[in-house]
């Protein structure tokens, strides 16, 4: 759960050419059942996550503001004068907004998102409050090709993915995800990075698990969606939260579990359920600071400075393009 990684509400709004209706009978008919996370941000979805990020237990966004925070005259030091911070999967411009304050040599600001509204609602407030900052929306999933305004041709461009979103990819996604960001931004950029790390797997358990269930509706609204938009038939009273850390692979897995064998219509097909059987909703996979940097170098990027918090829960990190 990222941001954010856990993805923070980045992702997808309502899909109007049946990509999330494809997405959902193809995951649900699979073995074993999944769904991908970047659906968990409707309108609900978000606020849900909002609240979650406001949990005791969940560290990551706590951790990670009070980092940039901290850190952001030493970070600036990675961003050239004049220079564009190209935001992959925007969401809330809450924490770009740190490195804006104390960076004023931020030319421009390019929040790259796939929703429209939150574009236009985070550009409005943006160009209130730094009027010479040009803030350039780009509507787009930041996980696939997209171009950058024209005007930034011949601009520097630092990338910034925070919210340790880079978790919620496969490993081997991730790698291909870096790849795809050194060449939308250029030869020598840097990418400002969130990373979050190994820990003691109960607070891990305890950040995706919350004593006062908020993760679990979280998780639960997926199905509600599914309803709302597929004509399904989810009875979420039959569908219960599970969180875990897999110290094998070192992620935490979300879950919903069927409690008893079902049977549940969506878009017009019959899918089955056998008691106990899951939808494998989310990874959020942890990193040590050796093996990340493992994963950059090997996507070319060099890591050239690390920060984090008191306790060594998460990190953010200062990427610089390998020379080709």
């Amino acid at each position: 759960m990222a941001a954010q990684p856990r993805p923070a509400p980045r992702y997808e709004s309502a899909e109007t050419d049946g990509a999330f209706a494809r997405d959902v009978i193809g995951g649900l008919t699979g073995r074993p059942k999944r769904l991908s996370p970047k659906y968990f941000y409707d309108k609900i979805g978000a606020k849900l996550f909002e609240q979650i990020t406001a949990l005791p237990e969940y560290y990551p966004t706590r951790c990670e503001l009070a980092i940039l925070c901290d850190n952001a005259a030493a970070i600036a030091q990675f961003i050239p004068s004049g220079a564009a911070l190209v935001e992959f999967g925007s969401g809330s411009s809450k924490k770009a907004r740190c490195l804006i304050a104390t960076a004023a040599k931020i030319s421009a600001y390019v929040p790259v998102d796939i929703s429209s509204e939150m574009l236009s609602e985070e550009a409005r407030g943006l160009r209130r409050d730094y009027p010479n900052l040009k803030v350039m929306p780009v509507e787009a999933d930041f996980t696939q090709p997209f171009r950058l305004p024209a005007a930034l041709a011949d601009v520097p461009r630092v990338g910034f993915f925070p919210g340790s979103t880079i978790g919620n990819f496969e490993p081997h996604e991730a790698c291909s995800f870096l790849r795809h960001a050194r060449r939308i931004l250029d030869p020598h950029a840097t990418l400002i990075i969130g990373v979050d790390l190994v820990k003691d797997k109960n607070i891990l358990n305890a950040a995706y698990d919350d004593a006062t269930g908020i993760t679990a509706k979280f998780n639960l609204n997926l199905l509600t969606r599914i309803n709302r938009e597929l004509g399904a038939n989810f009875d979420l009273t039959t569908f219960s939260h599970e969180a875990f850390y897999n110290s094998e692979r070192h992620r935490i897995e979300m879950h919903l579990a069927s409690k008893k064998r079902q049977k549940v219509r969506v878009a017009g097909r019959v899918i089955d359920f056998r008691a106990g059987e899951t939808i494998h909703t989310e990874n959020s996979y942890k990193y040590t600071l050796e093996s990340f940097g493992a994963l950059a170098r090997g996507a070319g990027w060099t890591p050239a400075a690390v920060w984090t918090d008191a306790n060594g829960y998460f990190s953010v990190q200062a990427l610089v393009a390998q020379d080709e």
